[in-house]
């Protein structure tokens, strides 16, 4: 490989970005704009949504209650030993919300019954869910006062009521706001940076510009890295103009560490516009690769949890949205964003995305070089 020569097709790439203002303002203004608009948009439900629930009583009031809780489509609940075990599922992700009842709860409800005060059950949520959290808050009060009215043996026509005593893990006010933040990148580097290769390359087929690149010295991995780079240059710039922007005017700022969440959004941007590239090779018009990049991009932002919670789904639809990069990158930003995680505890999402990476990266540059 030729660095001058690569260096060369940088400067014409580069060159080229800049000469078209069309370009370089959707380069620029639409992430700004996805993250402005969709920073303050919530649409969701719950359904069968994991609760773990640390029975303290083992009474019949309590079975009962969890047994209510079980019967409604909303919850499955998973029964847990200890405090302990309910903060790992809650921590690891593998429960949304978790549910202590008290030692003494059903002689606290019987006493409430005859005018004491309402027994009290301890509620928490994982924030980082934010639509999640905020719905199930909902949901479990309804429940738990439909079961405590149920419950009432007392001679007083009113319900004795139980209080649900609400905490929240990672996200305590349960803004919306940091939750569609950190999923925007998913949003603007999965569909944009696809879109805007596939188009570009194909335009330039059509003039025949690539086709004289193509028979110069230059190899296919010159010609893919001088595609890629620069505009990846200029989405890794996006990425930390969001950052900045997600902060000063939504005060949404990343709980982990911002260096290692822009340089993983960097990869991320590379791996996106390999794909744009095999779009661009199987595409005879730009018409046709704008419908690819969309048929891809819409059902994958859909099912890869950008607005909508992947615990919402059905189970196998959950196991194929994890067949979707941008599900593991979602996810990762969302950990990075409101859980405050490092390397370790994004690594196996990592790891797929450098799967992923290296596969597309190949299918690309084999697909230059079939051109050649």
């Amino acid at each position: 490989m030729s660095w001058r020569r690569l260096r060369t097709l940088l400067v014409r790439e580069m060159r080229a970005t800049l000469r078209d203002p069309f370009t370089i303002g959707i380069l620029v203004a639409a992430p700004l704009v996805a993250l402005l608009a969709f920073g303050y948009t919530l649409s969701t439900e719950i359904k069968y949504l994991h609760l773990a629930v640390l029975d303290a009583d083992d009474s019949p009031a309590s079975r009962r209650l969890i047994a209510d809780l079980a019967a409604n489509e909303t919850f499955t609940p998973y029964v847990v030993r200890s405090r302990e075990d309910l903060q790992h599922m809650l921590v690891s992700g593998k429960a949304s919300a978790g549910l202590v009842v008290p030692p003494n709860f059903d002689r606290d409800l019987a006493a409430a019954a005859r005018g004491g005060p309402p027994p009290q059950l301890q509620a928490l949520y994982n924030g980082s869910d934010t639509v999640l959290a905020g719905n199930t808050e909902g949901a479990l009060r309804a429940i738990v006062a439909a079961t405590g009215a149920a419950l009432n043996t007392g001679p007083a026509p009113a319900p004795a009521g139980v209080e649900v005593v609400s905490n929240v893990l990672f996200n305590p006010t349960l803004s919306g706001v940091p939750f569609m933040v950190s999923g925007v990148f998913g949003f603007v580097l999965s569909f944009l940076t696809t879109l805007l290769t596939a188009v570009s390359i194909v335009n330039e087929r059509l003039t025949g510009t690539f086709d004289q690149l193509q028979v110069t010295p230059a190899t296919s991995l010159e010609i893919l890295l001088g595609k890629i780079l620069p505009l990846g240059a200029v989405f890794a710039f996006d990425v930390l103009l969001m950052m900045v922007v997600g902060g000063v005017l939504l005060g949404v700022w990343p709980q982990g560490n911002a260096l290692f969440f822009w340089a993983v959004s960097a990869f991320y941007v590379l791996f996106s516009l390999s794909l744009g590239i095999i779009f661009s090779a199987t595409s005879k018009t730009a018409a046709e690769a704008v419908q690819k990049t969309v048929l891809y991009s819409i059902p994958v932002m859909q099912l890869g949890g950008f607005a909508f919670p992947l615990r919402n789904m059905p189970m196998v639809m959950q196991w194929v949205t994890e067949l979707f990069p941008a599900t593991h990158y979602i996810r990762l930003s969302r950990n990075v964003y409101l859980r405050g995680e490092g390397f370790f505890g994004v690594l196996p999402d990592l790891a797929v995305l450098a799967v992923y990476g290296l596969v597309l990266g190949a299918l690309a540059l084999r697909t230059i070089g079939e051109r050649a």
